[in-house]
């Protein structure tokens, strides 16, 4: 898969996962309201970087994909915490 696809992949999936978890935000506890929150600043950073990937505006090189790879790992098991705290 080229290194395009795979962060828009990456970057599509997350945007599902949390959309879905701003709808239910609402009946969250105060620590998972918390997690969302920093949770927020992460998936800022991986859309300006997969932003820079899809432009080309920097040369994409391995660590640049391995960070965002990390983040959306990152992003994923966030979100899949919080998701649990929601079905408590």
């Amino acid at each position: 898969m080229k290194v395009k696809e795979e962060v828009t992949n990456i970057v599509n999936k997350l945007k599902t996962e949390r959309d879905e978890l701003k709808l239910k935000m609402h009946l969250a506890t105060k620590d998972a309201k918390v997690e969302f929150e920093a949770a927020e600043k992460k998936w800022q950073q991986l859309k300006a970087q997969a932003s820079d990937i899809n432009s080309n505006v920097v040369e994409t090189s391995n660590e640049l994909l391995s960070d965002a790879r990390i983040i959306g790992e990152e992003l994923k098991e966030t979100y899949k915490r919080i998701t649990k705290r929601l079905k408590k």
